[in-house]
């Protein structure tokens, strides 16, 4: 199952700080419509943490958008979006 509202967002520090702090849920990161990374958590600290180069592999990437999902089954949500998108830094 994809995400449930796959709004598009740039990847960009303004943009992440302007979703609300302390929301768990899983994450994509993307650059022209190749997922990069899904990942799971506090959604504004993963975010800002990615964009602050903390793993070389998705920095190389270039990730250029994000999408967003809050859930409390965050992790059994990540392994399923995993398996939806295979993206290139989650194998």
């Amino acid at each position: 199952m994809p995400f449930i509202e796959p709004t598009l967002r740039p990847f960009t520090r303004s943009d992440i700080l302007g979703f609300n702090p302390g929301e768990l849920g899983v994450y994509g990161l993307l650059k022209d419509k190749q997922w990069i990374y899904i990942g799971k958590g506090d959604i504004r600290i993963r975010l800002l943490a990615h964009l602050n180069g903390d793993n070389e592999n998705i920095s190389n990437q270039q990730p250029s958008h994000w999408v967003a999902e809050i859930t409390d089954n965050y992790q059994d949500r990540e392994l399923q979006l995993i398996d939806e998108y295979q993206p290139l830094c989650n194998k």
